[in-house]
């Protein structure tokens, strides 16, 4: 007879490890924590809904973050700074898939725990690569199973939980959905037990140490991704040339003009779309996301212009912010 799994989404489950930071109200605790995985495995979607606001920009394509992200979160006297890391991929053949894959390596230097994301019922070889990196950095892991909303056999996780469980010494093994919050505070509690005792290091209604620029670029770059999905390849940055603040009797107003960058003829007349029909659907989704952002009205503008192989140039990504 099938077990009743209805409680997989609210409980953790049997590979779970309980913790209680049994710390005092000044008993001050800070620590840094890696979120790594393969891409497309919702790495974006579990810190945003750790955070309860949109930080990381998200989209079903894989490889839509390519920065590392710190995402801070102050509850209590624990305060938690996760870093968002770019999909680790074994493609290197650009220059920026170079530096993605150094942006999520370099995450696992001096974190203290690391979060690695798997998705659902699958292991692959990308997991295993993932997995020797994650060991080398001799720190402790909790592995993430997520999506498991998606799953259809519940029953089948326990025999896929267990075969996990015996590919390195995890701390915890938690299954969750990210995009619907299911496990997220015994995911949550885990992490807060393993951080060290110390002062925080940011003030406690800190978000992220990215700037209100980078936030932008990002937004706009995340609506081409949705809009435009396999029409338009990875060869697209945005780079943002004005972020000015106008104050009115009314509150105030942003005025915020942003370059598309691509890297074809081609690839300029897909984004601007017919008479600008696209570019103009593109603003105006960014726009709705900026205003609730920076709590301002943003007056938006954006141009495309055509920048020949910069994803394969070293010091135009230099130029452009990929130098960290």
């Amino acid at each position: 007879m099938i077990r009743d799994l209805s409680h997989l989404m609210d409980i953790p489950l049997p590979l779970t490890e309980k913790h209680s930071t049994g710390s005092k109200a000044n008993d001050a605790r800070c620590g840094y924590v890696a979120i790594v995985g393969k891409p497309n495995v919702g790495k974006s979607t579990l810190l945003n809904h750790i955070l309860r606001q949109k930080l990381s920009i998200t989209s079903r394509r894989p490889q839509t973050t390519r920065h590392q992200i710190l995402g801070i979160k102050t509850e209590n006297n624990v305060q938690t700074i996760y870093v968002d890391t770019p999909g680790m991929h074994a493609t290197q053949k650009k220059a920026i898939n170079r530096y993605m894959n150094k942006a999520a390596s370099s995450a696992l230097v001096d974190v203290d725990t690391i979060l690695m994301v798997v998705d659902r019922l699958t292991w692959t070889e990308e997991d295993l690569q993932v997995l020797n990196k994650v060991i080398e950095a001799g720190r402790p892991v909790i592995l993430v199973v997520n999506k498991i909303d998606r799953i259809k056999d519940k029953e089948a996780l326990f025999p896929h939980l267990d075969m996990l469980s015996q590919k390195a010494d995890f701390k915890a093994i938690i299954p969750l959905s990210a995009q619907h919050g299911h496990n997220l505070k015994q995911l949550e509690e885990q992490v807060a037990a393993l951080m060290p005792k110390g002062l925080h290091f940011f003030p406690e209604d800190q978000m992220t140490d990215r700037s209100s620029r980078f936030l932008a670029a990002e937004l706009v770059r995340e609506k081409i991704i949705r809009q435009l999905g396999d029409e338009i390849p990875y060869e697209i940055t945005v780079e943002i040339e004005e972020f000015r603040r106008e104050q009115r009797s009314k509150g105030s107003l942003l005025h915020i003009s942003a370059l598309i960058l691509v890297e074809r003829d081609g690839q300029k007349a897909i984004v601007i779309g017919d008479k600008g029909v696209r570019l103009k659907s593109i603003g105006k989704a960014a726009r709705e996301d900026m205003e609730n952002m920076f709590d301002s009205k943003v007056m938006l503008s954006l141009w495309v212009k055509i920048k020949g192989g910069w994803s394969d140039d070293e010091r135009a990504l230099k130029s452009l912010g990929y130098d960290h």
